[in-house]
């Protein structure tokens, strides 16, 4: 009996020490890296949001465990010659707060989107979506298609893998108490000691741009509420990807894609050409590269958006290069 007490104290201590550690590191973090943008106010959600310049409003939707920094890296500067550039932390992502008890799913998230738009004077947008962000910028295109003129679609989950990627894997736990759990001890104390591998296969087979961890925000994986909203916006995934994968079909408006034939996350021809199958007027264009292609390949990223949104005629074009 006394060695299980002392066990269990032993493991309480461990806790209260891991808890600390995450604590103090989500400080930093937030020291080194403060938010850039303001705040707006929606149902459901707080919504960090940044601006750039003027002209016809293009909406930056990011992935999966990120956050607008991933824009802000290099593509939102580019493109705000020419365009009023809105950048969002997505619902419970980066600085942006989702309401105890909202869902995370996609249309959720879309509907928190459309109440930005509302605030910001925005009827209609021209939406990019990169990696799971593609997948809420299709979402935001079917269920509220008014204010949506086009779709700019970079690295874009357009269908369930088979598998989670092994650098998401550990946001697959189920439970929500032990999520939180993880978050506030384990999670921040693993990430530093598995980054380099995650990053690499997240990068692959690009490399990890020098400064990614401060100018990219990387540094921002390293809070709990990072992990715990990455987590229920993957949990809410396979619910919610086959009402929209059945839609595609009703998809008017004009959308291009952009994807790497070396990306190591989501294969681009189930993800690209399998959508452009579904949606023939859609408009493909495969690089070299990997999966973070608006950090490693912001140039290339930003002019594909700017035809984009330039063109906004559809028709279909499938191009390699």
């Amino acid at each position: 009996m006394v060695v299980i007490v002392a066990v269990v104290l032993a493991a309480l201590a461990l806790l209260l020490l891991l808890a600390l550690l995450t604590r103090t590191l989500a400080s930093r973090v937030e020291e080194a890296l403060p938010p850039a943008g303001r705040f707006v106010d929606v149902p459901g959600a707080r919504l960090h949001v940044r601006e750039w310049g003027l002209g016809q409003p293009v909406l930056l939707l990011h992935g999966l465990a990120g956050h607008m920094a991933h824009y802000s890296y290099g593509v939102a500067g580019k493109l705000s010659d020419q365009f009023r550039v809105i950048a969002v932390d997505r619902p419970g992502s980066g600085y942006s707060l989702r309401d105890p008890g909202t869902p995370a799913d996609l249309r959720t998230q879309a509907k928190a989107i459309v109440s930005l738009m509302d605030a910001l004077h925005v009827p209609s947008a021209f939406v990019v979506g990169h990696s799971l962000g593609g997948a809420l910028a299709l979402t935001l295109a079917l269920h509220h298609p008014s204010r949506v003129s086009g779709l700019a679609l970079v690295a874009p989950l357009t269908d369930l893998p088979g598998d989670v990627p092994a650098a998401f894997r550990a946001l697959t736990i189920a439970s929500p108490w032990v999520r939180k759990l993880v978050a506030w001890t384990l999670a921040a104390p693993l990430t530093i000691l598995r980054g380099k591998p995650v990053l690499e296969q997240v990068f692959g087979p690009e490399a990890v741009p020098a400064d990614f961890a401060t100018r990219g925000g990387g540094l921002m994986s390293l809070r709990p509420s990072q992990f715990l909203a990455a987590a229920a916006d993957l949990q809410a995934l396979p619910d919610a990807m086959p009402a929209i994968v059945a839609r595609y079909g009703e998809l008017r408006l004009p959308v291009s894609i952009l994807y790497a034939r070396g990306d190591r996350i989501l294969d681009h021809k189930a993800n690209g050409h399998g959508f452009v199958e579904k949606v023939p007027h859609a408009r493909l264009r495969i690089v070299d590269g990997g999966h973070m292609l608006p950090v490693t390949q912001a140039e290339v990223t930003a002019e594909f958006i700017r035809e984009a949104a330039s063109a906004l005629t559809p028709g279909a074009d499938v191009r390699t290069a």
